[in-house]
Order: C-alpha cells, then sequence, then structure tokens
C-alpha cells in the first residue's frame, strides 16, 4: 500500500528540497540557451523555445503537486528525486534533441524518453497525493486527454526527426496547453492550498532564470584577459539584469501574491494557472533570449565591428518578450499602470536594426540606458498616480 502524503497547510512556504529540485531546471536553461548559441539562427531559436516550453510544462506539474502536500514528506522526496534524475537526462541531450550527435542513443528519442518519464512520474505522484479528493481525482482523470496525445507527439516526433518533429513537438505543446485550460475550466477540481508557497515558488525560478544572464556575462568572456572594454561591458550586462530583476519584483510580485491570497482556493487555482503556469513562461523565454544576447555581446566586446543581427535580435527580443510577459501578469492580477512596459516592448522590438548596426559594447550601453530611463519614468509615474 502506498503512503499517502498529507495535504500542505495552506500556510507553507518554499522548502530547500523544492529549490534544490529546481536546480535541475537551471541547467536545462543554460542548455537551452547553448542550443540556441550553437545553432545560431531563428530556426534554432524556435527549436530551444519548443524544447523550453515543453520542460516549462513539466515543472509547472510538480510545482502543483508541491502546493498541495509539502516536498518535506520522503515519500514526496523520493518520487521527485526519480523526476529530477529524468529532467537532468533530458536536458543532457538539448544539443542533439533535433539533430543526433555520432555515436551513442539516439539524442531526439532519449529526451522525448525522460520527457515521457517525467511526465507519467508526475502522474503517478499527483494520482497518490489527491487520492482523498473525489474532484482532484475526477481532475485527473480529464488531465489524462491532455497529457497522452502529446506525449505520444513528443515520441512520433523524435522518431520521424526532421521538419516533422519540430511541427509535432510544436503541436504537442499547444494541444497539452489548450486542452489542459479547457479541462480544468471543465473539472474545476484543482486547488492551490496556499497562496504564499505558490507566489514565492515562482518568484525563485525567475530569480533562477536571472541567474542564467549572470552566467551569460562571464561566460563570454571568462578566457580572456581583462580590459575596459570587459568591465564596461559587465556593468551594462548586470545594469539589464537587475532592472529585469527590478521589473518583476519591485511592481508586480508582491501584487500577485496579496490577489492570490484574497482569492478561495478554487479561484486562487484558476488564477494561479493563468497568471503563473501560462503567463510566465513568456517572462522565463524573455529572460533566456536576453541571456543569449548578453552572452553574444560580451563574446564580442572588444570588436569595433557592428554587432550583427542574431545577437541584436537575441538581446531586443528578449527584453521586449520580458516585458510583455510581466504585461500578461499584471492584466491578469488586476494591475492597470503598465503604459511603459509597452513602451519597452515596442521601443526594443523597433530597436534591433540600431543594436544590430553598432559595436557590442554600445548595444548592451545603449540596452541598459533605455531600461533604466523606462524604469525612472515608470517609478514616477506610479507615485504621481499613488499621490492622486
Amino acid at each position: 500500500m502506498l503512503p499517502i502524503p498529507s495535504v500542505a497547510d495552506g500556510t507553507s512556504r518554499v522548502t530547500t528540497f523544492e529549490l534544490f529540485f529546481d536546480l535541475v531546471y537551471v541547467f536545462a536553461f543554460t542548455q537551452v540557451s547553448r542550443l540556441m548559441a550553437e545553432t545560431h539562427s531563428a530556426a534554432g531559436i524556435a527549436q530551444a523555445l519548443i524544447v523550453l516550453a515543453l520542460l516549462w510544462w513539466t515543472w509547472v506539474g510538480f510545482s502543483w503537486i508541491s502546493n498541495t502536500a509539502s516536498a518535506d514528506q520522503p515519500f514526496l522526496r523520493t518520487v521527485m528525486t526519480a523526476a529530477m534524475i529524468a529532467v537532468f537526462v533530458a536536458a543532457l541531450t538539448i544539443p542533439e534533441a533535433y539533430e543526433d550527435l555520432e555515436g551513442g542513443w539516439s539524442g531526439p528519442v532519449v529526451f522525448a524518453a525522460a520527457y515521457t518519464a517525467v511526465r507519467l512520474i508526475h502522474l503517478a505522484l499527483y494520482s497518490v497525493v489527491g487520492w482523498r479528493s473525489r474532484a482532484l481525482r475526477r481532475q485527473l482523470g480529464i488531465f489524462l486527454i491532455a497529457l497522452v496525445p502529446a506525449v505520444l507527439l513528443v515520441l512520433v516526433g523524435a522518431l520521424v526527426g526532421g521538419a516533422a518533429q519540430v511541427w509535432l513537438w510544436l503541436i504537442a505543446i499547444v494541444y497539452d496547453v489548450v486542452a489542459t485550460r479547457v479541462g480544468s475550466a471543465v473539472g474545476r477540481g484543482w486547488r492551490l492550498p496556499s497562496a504564499e508557497h505558490w507566489a514565492e515558488r515562482h518568484g525563485l525560478v525567475v530569480i533562477l532564470a536571472l541567474g542564467e544572464s549572470i552566467v551569460a556575462i562571464g561566460v563570454g568572456v571568462a578566457r580572456e584577459p581583462i580590459d575596459l572594454p570587459i568591465v564596461v561591458g559587465s556593468a551594462m550586462s548586470v545594469i539589464v539584469s537587475v532592472l529585469l530583476w527590478w521589473s518583476y519584483f519591485a511592481r508586480l510580485a508582491a501584487a500577485g501574491e496579496a490577489v492570490l491570497a484574497a482569492r478561495d482556493e478554487k479561484e486562487r487555482a484558476i488564477l494561479g494557472a493563468d497568471a503563473y503556469s501560462y503567463a510566465h513562461f513568456v517572462i522565463i523565454a524573455g529572460i533566456i533570449l536576453t541571456a543569449l544576447g548578453i552572452e553574444d555581446a560580451m563574446k564580442h566586446i572588444d570588436d569595433t565591428e557592428a554587432f550583427g543581427w542574431f545577437g541584436a535580435a537575441a538581446l531586443g527580443a528578449g527584453i521586449a518578450a520580458f516585458a510583455v510577459g510581466t504585461i500578461l501578469f499584471a492584466l491578469l492580477i488586476g494591475q492597470r499602470r503598465f503604459l511603459m512596459r509597452g513602451v519597452e516592448a515596442v521601443l526594443f522590438v523597433a530597436a534591433i536594426p540600431v543594436l544590430a548596426g553598432v559595436a557590442p559594447l554600445w548595444a548592451l550601453t545603449i540596452a541598459a540606458a533605455s531600461m533604466a530611463a523606462i524604469a525612472i519614468t515608470e517609478s514616477r509615474l506610479h507615485r504621481r498616480a499613488a499621490r492622486s
């Protein structure tokens, strides 16, 4: 007889084991960024974002479980350790998720198999955690309608390879997300006992993703002799990362937690899915794209030639995507003052040709200065609105 874990009390915070569990996703973020850098193309970025979406959906699943039952319980820790191993294996194969390297096992098939294992472990664990709840058992039954076809599409895509693989994986994630959202609205069986835990868990994964942007600064110049362009470029890159942090934590994180805490468990589950499980993917993707742009700029920080379209597009589109993600999050939690976020998104998409045409150091400087100006303006508008 399997041990039935006790549910969370609704006031729990994130456990150290959950943070440890998330570290395998830090490695996955790094591998996604590596795949983008190695392909060095728009198609490669699109492929990497599909992989990121697949892995993000596995993280989302376990974030729901640990909000329902404490991850400090031995049974949950044991099963989540098995999931960590599967996620790590999937992350290892990301560089060959689409093009198998010579020798060894098939990279795409191993990725698909590891992904399938994570999804099945999640379903089995949730079934044990939710065994006492009739509503949750019914919801998990509906969830199978999304899970089975999505997993099969990923497996078939890995076997057929080529362009068909990309399309099958894209269809898999779109179907999974849409079917889960529709099934959740029909079943209404999901519960979020703890608003504090949910908001903190997502805030921590944003921090972990931001860590990728910091690491990207050093990766580009780790073996280069220190000089003035490296110091200035590092300073501009850190400013960009800090301003991404500020945009989320100084303006939205606390507000999101407060709004969640004011809802009952049913309504909290709906808002938690929309504002966090869905909208936060755009935020995470934006951070990783920005990190890619930073890394590409730092690799060529001493160059006086033009930055080029790849790095400029990653930097500009990454900051713009992050801004769009925060707008979506703000709208869903009822925040209405996001004018400057829209300005930031439009500005950085429009600025991509400018960033591409200047030296990498100037591209980073323009990005940092523009973000700082927008942050200052937003703060002033916020204070003015608060006084009125």
